[in-house]
């Protein structure tokens, strides 16, 4: 029976293994065993080394660069689980890079979103565990449960340790402005909110004006992930036009591909990046102005809760 059988069993694949020991570590408990690699030919190979029938299996994979590589392998270690007779197996993905591709918005373009929940369903996932969803209408795309977790509270209370005297909360476009107003109004803050223009479909962004009063305050701009980071530096740009005194960046996922980290830790007008570790930095990148916050506690108590069949809502109840 599910839930009564020991341990949940969590593996992990090759997107970010750290987080998965560390969740491990929270639940006191090892990391499953698995051989996961690439053949010279490119494919991949999956081998669990552990026995896994009837077993509560959580897999953890981020959907990070190389993305496409991170999904396929995610896919087969599930259909080897479930090959294996796994009881239930949970994808615990703490970044679901394709949730952007959440509607048709133009001619011609896919739903990626959703085709990528096809494809976990179809390998055999049970239940999906996420983490601060882009869109969360993306929560439908899915058969089977979805829990959505969330670091807000994480992010929040780190900047109340800090104790800004005036801050604002600043959401980076209209689109990100309700995530906003939450942690705004957690950090009993104003917000205020960038309107900016996308041109094109590559991240160029242009921003245009501010909407509410930003003069003379601590701003911090929000957003629900930082990718190339022009978003954040275009609407710096704008903000110290408009008189802020300081700026801070936070969202929970870093994609930050190639050498962005190096490129904005010499963004002098941004104070600190702040962000969590559902996406892997490189240990040989600047962190001078990166501040890191572990959700691995976050997600052990949620895989603790799912697995004992307790709340995992419960979490964010307060």
């Amino acid at each position: 029976m599910i839930g009564v059988n020991g341990n949940p069993i969590i593996f992990t694949g090759n997107s970010n293994p750290k987080l998965s020991i560390d969740i491990c570590e929270y639940l006191n408990q090892s990391i499953g065993k698995a051989d996961v690699f690439k053949f010279n030919n490119d494919n991949t190979f999956v081998k669990i080394l552990e026995n896994v029938r009837q077993k509560d299996v959580f897999i953890v994979q981020s959907t990070s660069t190389p993305v496409n590589d991170h999904i396929m392998e995610m896919l087969i270690m599930i259909d080897a689980a479930k090959r294996a007779s796994a009881g239930r197996i949970t994808a615990v993905i703490p970044y679901y890079s394709y949730a952007r591709t959440d509607k048709k918005d133009q001619p011609r373009v896919p739903i990626t979103g959703r085709l990528v929940a096809d494809l976990l369903e179809t390998a055999g996932t049970d239940r999906v565990l996420m983490m601060d969803l882009h869109a969360g209408q993306v929560q439908g795309f899915f058969r089977v449960p979805v829990d959505e977790l969330t670091a807000m509270h994480l992010l929040v209370d780190y900047f109340n340790e800090k104790q800004i005297l005036n801050p604002v909360v600043v959401a980076t476009d209209i689109g990100i402005s309700k995530k906003a107003r939450d942690f705004a109004l957690r950090m009993n803050a104003p917000l205020a909110i960038i309107e900016k223009r996308r041109v094109g479909n590559r991240d160029k962004v242009e921003s245009l004006n501010i909407i509410g009063d930003v003069k003379g305050t601590q701003a911090i701009l929000f957003d629900d992930e930082i990718n190339t980071g022009e978003s954040m530096v275009s609407g710096a740009k704008i903000l110290n036009q408009f008189g802020v005194d300081e700026i801070y960046a936070v969202a929970t996922h870093g994609v930050l591909p190639g050498e962005t980290v190096k490129k904005l830790s010499t963004v002098d007008i941004i104070k600190e990046f702040v962000i969590t570790d559902t996406v892997p930095i490189k240990s040989d990148q600047t962190y001078k102005k990166f501040k890191v916050i572990s959700i691995a506690p976050l997600f052990g108590e949620a895989i603790k809760r799912i697995h004992d069949g307790k709340s995992v809502g419960a979490l964010f109840a307060h």
